[in-house]
């Protein structure tokens, strides 16, 4: 019986590459695409990292190149890649029933059933056709554990000689001597300060983890390093369920478009936060004990005042209701602003989550407070119901004001070709 084998498909440059299948005039050239509010590079192209582009290069010391017509840099478009995204899956799905979104841009594909041969086949349609059907340009790394395929799909994009295509099997010798090359940085799930520690014992590159007792490294670091290092021997660990387990503190932030002082325009952008950050908790089926509010001062303007607080509410008791994070945002941000002072960012962070089956519910709760919280919950579940049909922020508490300081700046932004009709180019006959 052949091993399960794991994909891993890798959309090159994604936002590069989505941005040049709507404009191939791109095609060739540096692009670059920038973070929320046009501040920072978060994406290049081959081409401008060749120039030395570093990733989180501020895009105003990048205008004399702009000017120049030397690079290119585009706002972000979330709505066009998170599309482009799907359309991708949907190329997947025709060869697998088993596809797992790992990023915007990195799918799991699931194959069962095929000898190596058949395997390399399969491996090269899919790179072929992803790019037929989309434009979006992958690499496609195959091994029998998402470790392994992780690698595999390294090694595709780096070394040429792979076409882009990489199948990977444990015991290959091909396979031992890229373990070999690969630094323990490079690994799946393993940090700088991992990469440290393991050095200290003698252990530097992924064949050093692949060839320890993964028992030892169980019991000394982590039983998730002892998975990675199974892994590398290939036994399958990880399963996606694991990527996805509920988060231990939600964070909703965001730069403002313009910095202000105005203290309405604060409690705009905190509300979004806390309504945002709220809905994240639901889907997740956690509840918040707490719920941090910060501001943050321009560092990079020493011209001005500088002041970046911060401070926790603790909430009565756990929940995800909106309107009750919402208060604690407001009452924790009117505890913290001071006049004077101009933001350039702000942000809610819901803490000390706890799973809501495991809510521990008083004895002494009257039969108004259990009524109290099955309106709450029955509330907030037709809320979301709303919002996911109708769009995301459709259903809100308060109106945001489209020029308020904190609204996303997009001055660079290409039209959302794929999802807003009145965005679509018009043809003179």
């Amino acid at each position: 019986m052949n091993t399960p084998m794991i994909g891993l498909v890798d959309c090159n440059n994604f936002y590069a590459s989505c941005e040049r299948v709507f404009d191939p005039r791109l095609e060739g050239r540096p692009v670059g695409v920038m973070s929320n509010n046009d501040g920072c590079v978060i994406a290049r192209s081959n081409e401008l990292k060749a120039l030395g582009v570093e990733m989180g290069t501020p895009a105003f010391q990048l205008q004399p190149l702009v000017r120049e017509g030397r690079i290119h840099l585009l706002s972000s478009n979330y709505e066009l890649y998170g599309d482009m995204s799907a359309r991708v899956r949907e190329v997947l799905e025709e060869y697998s029933a088993g596809v797992e979104p790992y990023s915007i841009d990195e799918m799991f594909v699931r194959f069962d059933g095929f000898d190596r041969n058949s395997m390399l086949t399969l491996s090269r349609t899919l790179h072929r056709n992803v790019r037929k059907f989309t434009g979006i340009p992958v690499c496609v790394g195959v091994a029998p554990t998402r470790t392994l395929a992780k690698l595999a799909n390294r090694a595709a994009k780096k070394r040429p000689e792979f076409g882009g295509v990489c199948v990977l099997e444990p015991n290959e010798v091909g396979t031992q001597r890229m373990l070999a090359d690969t630094p323990l940085g490079d690994v799946w799930g393993v940090g700088r300060r991992l990469v440290e520690r393991l050095a200290l014992q003698g252990l530097h590159t992924a064949w050093d983890l692949r060839c320890a007792d993964p028992r030892a490294i169980g019991q000394r670091y982590s039983v998730v390093l002892e998975r990675t290092a199974r892994e590398l021997q290939g036994t399958p660990c990880f399963e996606m369920n694991d990527a996805d387990d509920a988060r231990q503190r939600i964070m909703t932030s965001r730069s403002f478009g313009r910095m202000t002082g105005d203290l309405n325009e604060l409690r705009d952008a905190i509300r979004q936060h806390a309504q945002r950050g709220a809905e994240k908790l639901r889907h997740q089926g956690s509840l918040t004990r707490a719920v941090l509010v910060f501001l943050k001062s321009n560092r990079h303007r020493p011209d001005l005042p500088q002041y970046s607080p911060s401070t926790i509410v603790e909430l009565p008791a756990p929940t995800n209701d909106s309107r009750e994070i919402l208060a604690a945002a407001q009452q924790a941000l009117e505890h913290i602003y001071l006049r004077g002072y101009r933001f350039m960012k702000a942000g809610v962070m819901l803490l000390d989550l706890i799973d809501q089956p495991r809510e521990q519910l008083s004895l002494l709760e009257s039969e108004e407070d259990i009524a109290k919280r099955e309106r709450s919950q029955q509330l907030m579940a037709t809320l979301d119901a709303m919002n996911q049909k109708m769009g995301r922020g459709t259903v809100r508490l308060g109106v945001a004001r489209p020029d308020a300081a904190w609204q996303l700046r997009c001055a660079h932004r290409t039209p959302r070709w794929t999802t807003q009709w009145n965005e679509l180019p018009r043809v003179k006959t």
